[in-house]
């Protein structure tokens, strides 16, 4: 177990900023290449010589998979996909205008309440719970969507890939293999990334025994804020607000003279720009040539105009979220889906780190510097 250390209360880091809090051995960004990495292997190298369910394999077990491994990881995934009528039927009762990252939260907490071994902490047992968070999720969001449009669910295809599978619950068809390699390039970019502010919470909640389900429903709570996961949705909304390319850097520049929030960019990680953007970008622009629209090229030479403006002007680089709402605007998905689509993916990141944190278990319980008033009497209430 970890060993207690005895401290000084020094200074206070704001929002943690530079604190190192715990070990870990699922990521790290290499400072010598600015490279995002996963179990060693960069980001960019993942996204684009494998699929995510190799990336998935790697983050929970550590290497990359053999092809028998990868068979028989694949065949546990689908031989889990499937919900039952009971969630189905509570998510039919879901209010239709509820963010879907509300109704995600919810449906993850029903499936907490529906395993009959949740209070077993057993860390040997929790690699088959993230199993099943894995499988399961795409279904929900996929339902929900579905419903809120007033479309009746789709149910899993055990003979597609996790991605193909993904696009199949939501419209009823698989789309060309171009536009599914984009779609699962950004499941790999999104499956990770450290401690992060939802993994973090993810991992002060395991380390109260509370459980998996309550570690995942709380980093969706965390994820779902424009801060984080959320930005990838108000980029989308920034595109639309700035209408044009030809408004691109004009609106730019007047937003930062007026200091209004720009999403999509900025990181506290990368100083130099985010590993993952370069191969997201290079996603969103094949999704522009597969639509081919004017609109869908407007979109592209838009985020080009705004991202050269901003690095113009403040040296500030766009985060994955920039590219990464676009890309999946042009996929077809709803905007308010985008940071439930992020779920699909960091589901994997989020329990390595469950099971890393309970591997080894401390409970989290940092201190604060209090700014109150010192002990004092309480008055009698005549005297207030």
């Amino acid at each position: 177990m970890k060993q207690e250390e005895e401290f000084m209360i020094d200074d206070v880091k704001y929002g943690l900023a530079g604190v190192l809090a715990d070990d870990t051995a699922v990521s790290k960004v290499m400072p010598e290449t600015n490279s995002l990495t996963y179990r060693g292997y960069a980001v960019q190298d993942l996204a684009t010589q494998c699929r995510f369910e190799e990336t998935a394999y790697l983050i929970w077990n550590g290497e990359l998979p053999t092809q028998p491994q990868l068979d028989a990881f694949n065949a546990k995934e689908k031989s889990l996909r499937g919900l039952s009528d009971d969630l189905i039927n509570v998510m039919r009762k879901f209010p239709k205008n509820a963010h879907p990252m509300a109704t995600l939260r919810t449906a993850v907490s029903f499936l907490g309440i529906e395993d009959t071994e949740v209070e077993d902490h057993a860390t040997e047992n929790l690699p088959d719970k993230a199993m099943s968070l894995y499988a399961k999720i795409p279904q929900i969001v996929a339902t929900d969507f579905r419903l809120r449009n007033g479309k009746e669910p789709i149910a899993p295809d055990p003979s597609l890939g996790f991605s193909e599978n993904f696009f199949h619950m939501c419209f009823g068809e698989v789309p060309a293999p171009q536009m599914v390699k984009c779609f699962d390039i950004s499941m790999t970019l999104y499956a990770e990334h450290s401690f992060n502010a939802s993994t973090f919470t993810a991992r002060v909640i395991a380390s109260s025994l509370s459980g998996i389900y309550s570690a995942v429903t709380g980093a969706i709570g965390s994820l779902k804020g424009p801060l984080h996961g959320g930005a990838n949705e108000a980029v989308m909304y920034m595109l639309k607000d700035v209408g044009s390319s030809a408004n691109a850097k004009a609106w730019m520049l007047d937003a930062l003279a007026t200091k209004k929030k720009i999403m999509g960019f900025g990181h506290r990680v990368y100083r130099s720009g985010d590993s993952r953007v370069p191969t997201m970008t290079d996603a969103y622009k094949k999704m522009v040539d597969i639509i081919g629209t004017d609109e869908a090229k407007d979109y592209f030479e838009m985020s080009r105009i705004l991202d050269e403006t901003m690095v113009g002007e403040k040296g500030i680089y766009p985060n994955l979220d920039f590219p990464a709402g676009p890309a999946y605007y042009l996929m077809g998905f709803e905007i308010p889906m985008f940071t439930p689509i992020f779920v699909v993916s960091r589901i994997t990141g989020w329990t390595a780190h469950i099971m890393e944190q309970l591997g080894d278990n401390k409970l989290i319980r940092p201190l604060s510097n209090y700014t109150g008033p010192e002990q004092r009497d309480v008055p009698s209430i005549g005297s207030r």
